[in-house]
């Protein structure tokens, strides 16, 4: 018999494919080191993993968590914003359009899937998916990528005038420290004096936080 492998994305926002879910978890779970290379043609990308997933696994199937999702210059700094929805489905191209338009974005004008639709790996057409359970046809949540120093830096180097930098940039030592101003933005900027702020206060006041704070005392968590 074989195997279902279960993914378990979030609904959120992404600064290079504007939404992340069950396609853009393959780009951590099958590429290991040195995928930054991949920026530069990163839709093109995932739909090489879901052609490499279909190939080695039986089945794939995606839980997506949309209780409190993600708005804004993901996939490190996000709003979160309380939904209350969770996805499922086993067309990883499906849940990802659904996602989409539920964060007021066309499925279809992003990379991933339009390619990933046009080549048969799945739906990606919300007018061709059939949704059971709760009505969400009239939802927009009107999410906004947004932009932030570590866009206009990503858009600089795998997109941008100077993206003819990248081979001296990434592929030589050169790496490291490009590595550690991403580092220090996010991690001795950002999170001690922004994000860890909306965090503690997504803990303390929503439904959601509330709960994963008890689940984190309990143990649960790890």
């Amino acid at each position: 018999m074989g195997k279902c492998i279960v993914h378990l994305p979030t609904v959120k926002c992404h600064i290079y494919t504007t939404t992340t879910g069950a396609m853009k978890n393959a780009f951590g779970g099958l590429l290991s080191t040195k995928r930054h290379y991949t920026h530069s043609w990163i839709h093109e990308t995932l739909v090489d993993l879901l052609y490499i997933q279909k190939e080695i696994h039986t089945g794939i199937f995606a839980i997506m968590d949309g209780t409190t999702a993600g708005n804004g210059t993901g996939p490190r700094i996000m709003t979160p914003v309380q939904k209350d929805i969770i996805l499922a489905s086993g067309d990883q191209v499906a849940i990802d359009a659904i996602a989409a338009k539920l964060m007021g974005f066309d499925p279809l004008s992003i990379g991933y899937i339009r390619l990933a639709h046009e080549q048969g790996l799945g739906v990606g057409d919300p007018r061709e998916i059939e949704v059971v359970g709760d009505d969400i046809s009239g939802e927009n949540w009107h999410f906004q990528i947004g932009m932030n120093f570590h866009r206009m830096m990503g858009w600089l180097s795998w997109y941008g005038p100077t993206k003819v930098l990248q081979k001296l940039l990434f592929h030589t030592w050169l790496v490291h420290p490009t590595s550690f101003v991403s580092e220090a933005y996010h991690d001795y900027y950002r999170w001690p004096l922004i994000e860890s702020r909306i965090y503690k206060r997504w803990k303390a006041e929503a439904p959601w936080g509330r709960l994963f704070a008890k689940y984190l005392e309990k143990g649960y968590l790890g």
